[in-house]
């Protein structure tokens, strides 16, 4: 039996912020359990539900010196879907509203949630052979693994991998407070290690010290090598390439199954879509106060509305857009600009565009039901998981060829009769333009060859078993079995 921990920040249900708690949470129940132990730790937020929160069972508590500080650690456990849940638990650092705030904060509560991780341990009586970390919040295990946890017998011959979801959020602050909050010595502090420039960036020195080091698509494990989307850390990605990969992320097919899904207007599946699909769609204009016209072609967005989207590809070209016989359905909230952009355009456009500046998951589950396309323009993803959703639901992605959306999304060759969606390769408004407009072109004149695209998309396996296949040879490979 393989023992392997999951550490992170978030996971799905108990808290989720990101695509990051949809990982934790639901990649550990697809691994052999006749082969692999897998648990995971996280914090325990005074802002999780009740519902779950109710049904912790207490372990142990100690105390802990980290820096300069003795601290609180408490453990509790829950059982949840076949998986053990470990939570850490210290009301100082995890009692706010919401897991995340102020940047100075959550480093000084992840700097002791890292270090809880590891002393929980012997606690809890689990001896992991692979300790899997999730991001820059989780990033000092690996150091903390080569550091003060190296000599203990418990510890011997412990792998760590080190996983990037989003390389742009590294957890940097300056030398002083970081070695303050860490208890880290000077040795660690050095250009090689988690310097850079006069700061310390917690993410570089989990990259730096992990065994080996994973990201959520193969493209963006290229991507990550270069100044463009390297976030500054190009030449560590470089220096690390003979041990990092990507192994793409899925999505839970139970939850996202148009055949089953509760959520939605009117279920469907692969082979009955062509008649109950667009049943859907006319419950949303409906419900949206757009035009009722099953044969329009509505674009769906459902996405955080910030820069990293692609959205001001979008503002480019709406006027010119809106003149197309289309609807454009958008949901999400994020920065301003974009909200009210969005709004602006459902005024001057009303019977056309519907702009819905909140989330909801039910909301999100009928637009990927309802439309006949998803726009999804990225300046760069890691991995995305929308694309994912929407093929699920026979909704055919219009992607940007960058990260995780060039790994899942197979261009449409007209002459092959092949691929799952469209796709342009520069960062560019009119080439996205051009790109929407050919969709259209094959959605209105050439429907057969549409709604082969739309059988191909419902077919592919984005479920979270191939990822973790791809993640047990991993693991097999970095333990030598």
């Amino acid at each position: 039996m393989k023992n392997i921990l999951f550490v992170a920040s978030e996971a799905v249900p108990f808290i989720k912020t990101g695509g990051l708690a949809d990982v934790v949470g639901s990649l550990p129940k697809c691994f052999d359990k006749n082969e692999y132990d897998v648990r995971v730790i996280i914090p325990k937020y005074l802002s999780m539900p009740w519902e779950y929160t109710s049904q912790l069972e207490f372990v142990a508590y100690f105390y802990m010196d980290i820096g300069y500080r003795n601290k609180y650690v408490g453990i509790f456990k829950l059982e949840w879907d076949g998986i053990i849940f470990y939570f850490i638990d210290n009301e100082a650092y995890f009692g706010g509203p919401k897991p995340y705030g102020d940047v100075k904060w959550d480093l000084e509560k992840f700097s002791y949630f890292s270090r809880a991780a590891l002393s929980a341990l012997p606690v809890i009586g689990f001896k992991p052979d692979i300790v899997h970390c999730h991001d820059w919040q989780t990033a000092l295990v690996p150091i903390y693994m080569k550091d003060s946890f190296r000599g203990g017998e418990f510890y011997q011959n412990m792998k760590s991998i080190m996983t990037i979801h989003n390389l742009k959020f590294q957890g940097v602050w300056d030398i002083k407070t970081i070695q303050a909050l860490t208890g880290l010595s000077d040795y660690y502090f050095t250009s090689d290690k988690l310097k850079v420039y006069d700061d310390a960036n917690l993410l570089k020195g989990g990259i730096a010290y992990a065994d080996f080091v994973t990201t959520v698509s193969e493209t963006y494990a290229e991507e990550i090598k270069t100044p463009f989307y390297g976030e500054g850390l190009e030449g560590l990605m470089q220096a690390r390439s003979n041990s990092l990969c990507g192994i793409v992320n899925g999505i839970d097919y139970n939850e996202y199954n148009p055949e089953t899904d509760d959520r939605i207007y009117q279920k469907y599946n692969a082979i009955n879509f062509r008649k109950e699909k667009a049943k859907n769609k006319k419950a949303l204009q409906e419900h949206l106060g757009l035009e009722v016209n099953e044969k329009k072609m509505m674009i769906g967005l459902v996405s955080r509305l910030t820069d990293q989207k692609g959205l001001d590809l979008i503002a480019y070209v709406m006027d010119e857009l809106c003149s197309d016989d289309i609807q454009f359905v958008v949901l999400g909230t994020g920065e301003e600009k974009y909200e009210n952009m969005f709004r602006y355009f459902d005024w001057k456009y009303g019977n056309k565009v519907s702009a819905n500046i909140y989330y909801s998951e039910d909301m999100s589950h009928k637009i990927y039901a309802a439309c006949d396309a998803f726009l999804m323009p990225s300046l760069f993803e890691p991995c995305g998981l929308s694309q994912l959703m929407s093929l699920r639901y026979g909704t055919i992605p219009i992607v940007r060829e960058t990260g995780g959306l060039k790994d899942t999304v197979e261009p449409y060759n007209q002459y092959e009769s092949t691929g799952t969606g469209f796709s342009f390769a520069n960062y560019n408004a009119h080439e996205m333009l051009g790109v929407i407009r050919y969709a259209e072109q094959i959605y209105y004149d050439r429907k057969r060859e549409w709604n082969k695209l739309v059988d191909r998309a419902m077919a592919a396996d984005f479920s979270w078993d191939v990822s973790a296949r791809k993640y047990e040879n991993l693991y097999s490979w970095l333990l030598g079995w």
